[in-house]
C-alpha cells in the first residue's frame, strides 16, 4: 500500500483495516486510505473519494487529482514528496457529501494520519476538509487564504480542485493560497 510507508502509519492503516464503522463502507470497490510519503513536510486533505478513486484506491486521481497534481508540481513537490488524504476514506454515492455520522466515524483516521505524519503544513482543500479539521462552519469563501492552525500545524485552507473546474476564475485564488504555503516551507516556486 503505497500511502504508508513508516510504522505509525501502518498502524493507523491496520487500525482501519476493512472499515464498517459506517454506511459509505456498503458501496464502496476500495478504501481510499491515502498515498504519498510518509515524511511529508506538506499534506493535502481532500473531502472523499470520487468514482476514479474508488475504483483504484488511490484519492485524488480523477480530474480533479491531475490538476492537483498540477498544483503540487508548480509548487515545486513531486506528488510522491507530499502526502494526500481525505476526511472520508470511502465514496459517498453519487458524489454527494460526506454526512455528519460519516465524517465522524472517519475522522479519528484523518487525524491520526496527521499526527503519524507531522506535516509543517496542512493544505484543506474545499470547505469539508476545513470545517471538519478546524471545527469551524465558516464558508470556504471566507476561510481559504488566511493561516489558521491544527494542532500546532500550519493550515492553509483553498479551493477543492473540483469545484477549480466548475470554476476556472477562481484558479488564480487558490494559486496565491499555495504561494503563501510554499512561503511557509521556506521555499521558491520554480521559475520565478
Amino acid at each position: 500500500d503505497k500511502g504508508c510507508g513508516s510504522e505509525p502509519l501502518l498502524a493507523v492503516r491496520a487500525e482501519l483495516g476493512e472499515c464498517t464503522r459506517c454506511k459509505l463502507s456498503s458501496g464502496r470497490t476500495h478504501l481510499v486510505f491515502g498515498v504519498g510519503s510518509p515524511g511529508a513536510e506538506l499534506m493535502f486533505v481532500g473531502e472523499g473519494p470520487g468514482a476514479d478513486e474508488d475504483q483504484q484506491g488511490e484519492p485524488f486521481v480523477g480530474r480533479a487529482g491531475q490538476l492537483l497534481t498540477k498544483m503540487i508540481e508548480a509548487m515545486g513537490f513531486r506528488r510522491e514528496e507530499v502526502y494526500i488524504a481525505n476526511v472520508v476514506k470511502c465514496r459517498p454515492p453519487e458524489n454527494r457529501n460526506p454526512e455528519p455520522d460519516e465524517i465522524e466515524a472517519c475522522e479519528p483516521f484523518l487525524r491520526a494520519q496527521i499526527a503519524a505524519i507531522r506535516p509543517r503544513v496542512l493544505v484543506a482543500l474545499g470547505k469539508f476538509a476545513a470545517q471538519t479539521l478546524l471545527r469551524d462552519p465558516t464558508p470556504i469563501t471566507r476561510l481559504r487564504g488566511g493561516w489558521r492552525e491544527y494542532e500546532g500545524v500550519r493550515l492553509m485552507p483553498t479551493f477543492h480542485p473540483a469545484y477549480l473546474l466548475r470554476s476556472p476564475g477562481e484558479k488564480a485564488k487558490a494559486w496565491e493560497d499555495l504561494k503563501r504555503v510554499v512561503k511557509e516551507l521556506g521555499r521558491t516556486i520554480p521559475g520565478r
